[in-house]
Parts: C-alpha cells; sequence; structure tokens
C-alpha cells in the first residue's frame, strides 16, 4: 500500500453514496479503513509508472502493483489491467482466480 493509494481508499470509503449502501457510519468507515492499513504491507515508491492506464484512478494501483513487487494483482478490471500489468511481471485475476491459485 503507499500512501497516495491509502488516501484514494479512504476519500473512495468516505463518500456519502458509499457509507449509504454499505450501510456504515462514520466510526465504522473510521474501523474499516484502519483495518486495511493496519493489514497492508507498506510499498515505498521508487518509480512513478505514468501514465500506463486509461483511468488516472487505477494507475495508483498499478503503481503499488509494481513498486511492491507484486506477483498477482486482483480486480474485476482485467481488461484495463491485463496487458499492461504483464508487461511488468503482475498476474492479473478475479478475486476468486485470486483465492484458488493462494489456496493451492
Amino acid at each position: 500500500m503507499t500512501v497516495p493509494l491509502e488516501m484514494k481508499y479512504e476519500a473512495v470509503c468516505r463518500r456519502p453514496e458509499h457509507r449509504l449502501a454499505a450501510g456504515l457510519s462514520g466510526r465504522r468507515v473510521d474501523i474499516f479503513l484502519d483495518a486495511v492499513i493496519a493489514m497492508a504491507e507498506p510499498v515505498e515508491t521508487h518509480f512513478l509508472w505514468r501514465p500506463q492506464l486509461r483511468d488516472p484512478n487505477d494507475e495508483l494501483v498499478l503503481e503499488a502493483a509494481i513498486n511492491g513487487r507484486a506477483d498477482i494483482l486482483t480486480t474485476f478490471n482485467l481488461k484495463d489491467f491485463g496487458i499492461v500489468a504483464a508487461r511488468f511481471g503482475v498476474a492479473v485475476l478475479r478475486p476468486r482466480e485470486a483465492l484458488v491459485r493462494i489456496r493451492t
């Protein structure tokens, strides 16, 4: 997890429409974010790889994966991440596929 990616997650999770959809109070969102951040592995950004993707918001995710030397990037967005991430040696898998791979 890079600092810019963590800040983006916080901003998105705190949006009123997301809190409403999840049925969470502001305090519960804070607890959730604290848990996610506590489990995340800190990644230092040594190189900025932007622009690589169509969506600028996806760049933070790809950048964290590359700088963190991730083996897998888990997303439903295979179309946008697939080819680009593969150039950096990062496999792009749907959540279900990633869980299967982790369990074996």
